[in-house]
């Protein structure tokens, strides 16, 4: 598939720089897969669609502060470092600006000096790696000091301490992610509840979202993209209870498109079916249309950016036209989209 069939007219206006007033307010675009059908519903309005012996695949990464605003040591420039991947502990890949002036070698001091850094490498890219001394724990200084790293398109002031709160999954456990698993904003603990009551089956694991997330396709040709590697966990009981439905015939149905490369990542075909491995480890599985999935029957996600890898993976589960005729019905339908915006539920 060519890039160019990723692309859709989005008006300005439809990019959500708020969140809904409650989380499952959010409006759901339903699309039934078997039968080729649309309907307008609203996320407390889930249950309806799943049922009992369902598993619903939870991505309880948690957003951490990785903005972060600071000086050059001498000489007090301002300096903004957007920390990326951990490479090891308080050695990070991070983007600096301003690009030009930060050196190999350079001491940067963020939070009026409550974290001190120093810049040891630079890549071909303009990435550099920058080395945090061993005062403190390094987390609770980025939760006082930083700033939450809300996408591009958001261009309202950003980091209000709203923000910091609804930037953030209800279940959301493990810091390192970047960037939100956004298909989750929309769960409250109420609608978890009654989704539990009902015999629908949740289990998490983790996938910490990294920069690949906002990255573009570059090659025209969607087979010649991959996304950045990023770290995963898989916990024993979501595999036992993923493969245990899998071979019982029940559906899986992954909240977000980090879950589902997860999921499709850690399957593989035995004789007894699909069986899903636990452990940890990295992924850079990228989805694009013609992927076969092993795991895969169900997906809420939320509308994404025309030309993205986020995107070619839903095109590649549900199919370009009823993906395509699904995103232009919710512009024509005033849905909001990106990460504050509503959601859609493949089945």
């Amino acid at each position: 598939m060519r890039l160019s069939e990723l692309h859709y007219d989005l008006p300005p206006q439809l990019i959500a720089q708020e969140p809904s007033a409650q989380r499952d307010q959010a409006r759901l675009l339903v699309l039934d897969r078997r039968m080729g059908t649309r309907r307008d519903a609203c996320v407390y309005e889930l249950p309806q669609f799943l049922h009992r012996g369902d598993v619903l695949v939870l991505n309880d990464t948690r957003v951490f502060p990785a903005r972060l605003i600071g000086r050059r040591e001498p000489g007090g420039a301002m300096v903004e470092a957007f920390l990326i991947r951990e490479q090891a502990p308080r050695r990070w890949t991070a983007l600096v600006k301003p690009g030009r002036r930060v050196r190999v070698g350079d001491q940067l001091a963020f939070g009026e000096g409550a974290l001190r850094g120093t810049v040891v490498a630079r890549t071909e890219d303009g990435r550099r790696t920058i080395v945090f001394d061993g005062a403190g724990d390094f987390f609770a200084i980025l939760d006082h000091i930083g700033r939450t790293p809300l996408p591009p398109y958001i261009t309202r002031e950003q980091d209000s301490p709203a923000d910091r709160e609804r930037y953030q999954t209800v279940y959301a456990a493990a810091a390192g992610s970047i960037a939100a698993p956004t298909a989750g904003l929309h769960f409250t603990p109420e609608l978890l509840a009654t989704l539990t009551a009902q015999g629908v089956e949740i289990v998490k694991l983790t996938l910490h979202v990294g920069y690949g997330t906002f990255q573009p396709i570059r090659a025209e040709s969607l087979a010649e993209h991959r996304v950045e590697p990023e770290v995963y966990v898989v916990p024993a009981d979501t595999a036992q209870r993923v493969t245990a439905a899998k071979r019982a015939g029940r559906r899986v149905i992954a909240v977000g498109t980090t879950s589902t490369r997860t999921l499709e990542t850690v399957a593989r075909r035995t004789e007894n079916g699909v069986e899903i491995t636990a452990g940890q480890g990295t992924t850079d599985l990228t989805i694009v249309p013609g992927f076969r999935f092993q795991v895969l029957d169900g997906l809420m996600t939320n509308f994404h950016l025309p030309r993205s890898s986020l995107l070619a993976l839903v095109v590649a589960f549900a199919g370009h036209a009823p993906v395509m005729g699904a995103y232009r019905h919710a512009v024509a339908a005033g849905y909001r989209f990106y990460s504050y915006g509503d959601a859609m539920l493949i089945i």
